[in-house]
């Protein structure tokens, strides 16, 4: 392949990735007016929020065997589609019962998106030959970023929410148009015996746990539900855990997630350089490292300054470990790994969602510094089992002889 042909699709793998990220945003940052606007409280909130965390694990694990079956990039499009024409319906939502099925149908979709560009990724990441995953999920957060600044200028404006959301719809529609050619084609040719794999049709197709090593599967997804659990109690309680510390004002809290938000998107464009040079057992060892030191910071921390500096050392932290796991997901086979990817990626996105529930059931019974030592829990878990991301096969013999074959894709 070119490296024009390369370039593109990794340019439209990012594509896709920042969108992701847009259109999360265009929720979360909305919550308090949709809230509002359908009269849910807080415990109400708090259901819909599991709604929707678990349609998006049904939709990551629906989603798994398609992309097995008929590769990543058509679930990739038709997820893309998706999720830009739900993203309107949880601002018309007008109670709680369609706010439910709103974030039902938003929860399957990003579900279906976040399994299908992963695997895009890794089928990029086999091609360039390199790592090249942290920067994605860059994008991601880089998406994200923006689409909260879009939110906070246009409620500043007094746009209408509807006319905004609608607008990020359109725009989701003709960004996933424009990348679709250049997305990455369904893997073929070469799998790890030197055998053709099997076509889509073929009875004797073997089982998608053939030639998968199931314990380092469990494993993988074991340290992304840990992983995700410490990265979700930043994006919940990282500001209350200033306010309520310190007793400073709101803008001050904010501040602590932004320093956590702008730390790990800065980080995750430097982590490809830095795993190509030290590899992924070391970026996972010492970053969940510096992440619990970052953490353990931020909860004995004597004024707000210093807790938002250990806030803003433990995204740096875990910047690059996400992205590690998800690219040793992907290459438990040569084959295209959509099973093993829903499985890993819904196991974290599990752990993102139980890390708030954690660490609020200890902080009720003792202080909140002491619920978020459930973090530092989960990051020294990581660093032990950490060597579970190194490649397959790594050594340079094994390398040139399985040529590139296993790196082909159908554009």
């Amino acid at each position: 392949m070119s490296r024009s042909g390369t370039g593109t699709m990794r340019a439209s793998v990012a594509a896709i990735f920042a969108l992701n990220g847009f259109l999360a945003a265009m929720w979360v940052a909305h919550i308090p007016v949709i809230a509002e606007a359908t009269g849910v409280g807080h415990d109400e909130l708090g259901g819909l929020l599991l709604l929707l965390g678990g349609s998006a694990f049904v939709g990551m694990q629906i989603c798994g065997p398609l992309i097995d079956r008929w590769g990543s990039r058509p679930l990739t499009i038709a997820a893309a589609v998706l999720l830009s024409g739900v993203i309107i319906t949880p601002v018309l939502a007008t109670s709680a019962l369609t706010l439910a099925g709103a974030l039902a149908a938003f929860g399957f979709a990003n579900g279906c998106l976040d399994v299908s560009m992963n695997s895009q990724a890794v089928a990029v990441e086999r091609v360039y030959r390199r790592p090249i995953m942290s920067a994605f999920h860059g994008f991601f957060s880089v998406g994200g970023l923006l689409g909260s600044g879009v939110v906070a200028v246009t409620l500043w404006a007094e746009v209408n929410v509807v006319a905004t959301v609608g607008v990020a719809a359109i725009g989701g529609f003709i960004l996933t148009a424009v990348t679709a050619r250049g997305l990455a084609g369904r893997e073929v040719g070469i799998v790890a015996d030197g055998q053709p794999a099997a076509s889509a049709g073929d009875a004797r197709r073997p089982r998608w746990w053939h030639g998968v090593d199931l314990r380092r599967l469990i494993l993988l997804a074991a340290v992304a539900f840990a992983l995700m659990l410490a990265e979700g109690t930043a994006y919940d309680w990282s500001a209350l855990h200033v306010v309520e510390t310190f007793g400073t004002t709101d803008a001050i809290g904010a501040i602590a997630f932004g320093a956590f938000s702008a730390a790990m998107t800065v980080s995750r464009f430097l982590i490809d350089r830095v795993s190509a040079a030290v590899g992924p057992v070391t970026v996972v060892r010492v970053g969940a490292a510096i992440g619990l030191i970052g953490m353990l910071i931020a909860v004995v921390a004597p004024s707000s300054a210093i807790a938002v500096a250990g806030w803003t050392i433990f995204g740096i932290g875990l910047a690059g470990l996400i992205p590690q796991i998800f690219t040793a997901a992907g290459n438990l086979t040569d084959r295209a790994g959509g099973r093993s990817i829903s499985l890993v990626v819904g196991c974290g996105y599990l752990g993102m969602l139980a890390g708030p529930a954690v660490v609020g059931f200890i902080s009720g019974r003792t202080t909140l510094g002491t619920g978020l030592l459930a973090a530092v829990v989960a990051l020294a878990f990581a660093i032990v089992v950490a060597g579970v991301v190194a490649p397959r096969d790594a050594s340079p013999a094994a390398v040139a002889e399985r040529g590139d074959g296993h790196a082909t894709l159908e554009g």
